[in-house]
């Protein structure tokens, strides 16, 4: 299990977990104002590709960061190098005292349910909760996004860039989660061009899948061999490859989570923005003021929650018209005059 403590104070405690030596680390921040003395304490536990991934667990670490200095709470993190580890990290940040414990991805659902009915008393928060229809213990925010709406977005944004007719699709892990992704961007892609053609592809069917960005590189060059000339990504580190194919085969990709045009200058011409850091940010501001909310909440383009980069200067590939094309369907969905499948 790896861990890192951000900076200024710092302090090593460590802790068995199923044999692994855990060693983590608090910042230490100016004291808001509370009624009680005790800063809240709290921990962020890493998906698949943990801190570095330059998509969703970056983004959620940026939320822990923003509340960290808006609110002066003590924080820690951790990546679990394997599944085994998820529950124990889990289990030893709630044992030691930790007032919320915020896990990130879907991968951790039936651990964060499974730990938090028996520790009762501390606050658990999951990013990108997977519901499967059972209810959610009382001490859990069950955060969700409408990942398919942000999809459509750039579905359609891909659809009316494309020359070939023919776009791309490149998926993470295969499962319900980037599913939703796939029906949202073939979606969109159609609403703009009905006689598009949609290669999709997927990197695994394990968490593994993203953080594989050869593979992500080799999916994308058969796509590309294909004629697909915009590519969309939902598949983490993976997409890192795509990126480079992209690049290498003179051709368009779209990023995911934030907004990844660096990574790639002149290829990403947008991304679908996940806005975890919000999500983070959030629940640590309601737990700090005594306002946690449990239970399963899904936010989307409505609520801000999802979106794509078609302003500033990362935008600036993009034409009026084109963004004025994709800015009408928006509305449409906005307005609830659209509905994009999820399921």
């Amino acid at each position: 299990m790896r861990s890192q403590a951000p900076a200024l104070q710092v302090f090593v405690a460590a802790a068995a977990l199923a044999g692994v030596l855990l060693v983590y680390g608090l910042s230490g921040r100016p004291q808001p104002a509370r009624a009680s003395d005790k800063r809240l304490r709290v921990a962020l536990i890493f998906d698949v590709g943990g801190r570095g991934d330059k998509s969703f667990n970056d983004s959620a670490y940026a939320g822990l960061e923003r509340a960290a200095h808006d609110y002066g709470v003590e924080t820690s993190y951790v990546e679990p190098v394997s599944g085994d580890e998820r529950e124990s990290a889990l289990r030893m940040f709630a044992s030691a005292g930790f007032d919320l414990v915020i896990a990130v991805g879907f991968v951790f659902t039936s651990d964060v349910d499974r730990v938090a009915r028996d520790m009762p008393y501390v606050h658990f928060a999951c990013v990108d909760y997977a519901s499967s229809g059972n209810s959610v213990p009382p001490n859990v925010a069950a955060l969700g996004f409408r990942e398919e709406e942000g999809s459509y977005l750039v579905g359609a944004l891909a659809g009316f860039r494309s020359q070939s007719h023919k776009v791309g699709f490149v998926g993470g892990m295969r499962g319900p989660l980037i599913a939703r992704f796939e029906k949202g961007f073939a979606q969109g892609v159609r609403e703009a061009c009905s006689a598009c053609e949609i290669d999709v592809a997927y990197a695994g069917a394990t968490p593994e899948a993203y953080r594989d960005p050869a593979k992500g590189k080799t999916l994308a060059e058969g796509q590309i061999s294909r004629g697909v000339d915009v590519i969309f990504h939902a598949s983490g580190a993976t997409g890192h490859g795509v990126f480079e194919a992209a690049r290498e085969g003179n051709i368009s990709a779209i990023g995911v989570d934030v907004d990844q045009a660096d990574e790639a200058p002149g290829v990403v011409i947008s991304s679908m923005l996940k806005r975890a850091d919000v999500a983070v940010h959030d629940v640590i501001r309601d737990t700090v003021n005594g306002a946690f909310q449990s239970g399963l909440v899904v936010s989307g383009v409505r609520e801000g929650a999802v979106d794509y980069v078609h302003t500033g200067p990362h935008a600036a590939v993009l034409s009026p018209e084109l963004i004025a094309s994709v800015e009408r369907l928006r509305e449409k969905l906005v307005r609830g005059e659209t509905l994009v499948v999820r399921e």
